[in-house]
């Protein structure tokens, strides 16, 4: 690999949301529990100390229940039967169930987004635009999800996008492996360490 610029790289953060993975966020409440899924902010914290004393970017992505008549979400259909449990008040602008967890705060940018894609209909490429990224390493919750949706719409937007294949998470192994396989073919996998060593100059 090239070596790294750090001024033009963002470490992307998908969706490590208090709501997400805390036990009072609103999965915790329901039981939606992973281990996997649990490591993560631990295991990325190292790469966002080094990238924010390089001078890179620390983007966090928060998924967003926009709130309608009388705080009332609006939640999509097919979540609706996914995650029943979703409420009031969960993934709320500006609440704290909205907020990056505590570990990997603060970013230097936040991307409140609707969907998986933190493109969608959102104001993350204008943003990383401004900032002069060219590189997105990406991490965060889940695989095959808001994380594979993100570097799909990196990768097609002409941005050098990295994966990291122990920095993402999923509610099951297999699903996790197979989507790191199948981004693949649009990405660079690195593991944690890999990217530690790549943005130390190593």
């Amino acid at each position: 690999m090239q070596p790294i610029d750090p001024g033009s790289t963002a470490l992307v953060l998908v969706d490590l949301q208090n709501d997400f993975l805390h036990a009072r966020g609103a999965y915790g409440r329901a039981g939606q529990k992973s281990a996997a899924i649990a490591a993560l902010p631990a295991r990325l914290l190292p790469l966002a100390r080094a990238l924010r004393q390089a001078g890179g970017w620390i983007v966090s992505t928060h998924f967003t229940l926009v709130p309608g008549k009388g705080g009332e979400p609006f939640i999509l259909d097919h979540l609706k039967k996914l995650r029943p449990f979703l409420a009031k008040g969960d993934f709320l602008p500006g609440g704290w169930g909205h907020a990056l967890v505590d570990e990997l705060q603060p970013a230097d940018i936040g991307i409140e987004k609707v969907a998986y894609s933190a493109f969608y209909m959102s104001r993350m490429e204008f943003a990383l635009r401004r900032a002069g990224v060219e590189t997105l390493i990406t991490g965060g919750i889940v695989t095959n999800g808001g994380v594979a949706s993100t570097v799909r719409d990196a990768q097609v937007r002409d941005f050098h996008t990295v994966v990291l294949s122990d920095g993402c998470a999923a509610f099951k192994r297999e699903v996790h492996e197979t989507a790191i396989a199948d981004l693949a073919t649009v990405a660079t996998v690195l593991t944690c360490a890999e990217a530690l060593l790549w943005i130390e100059g190593g």
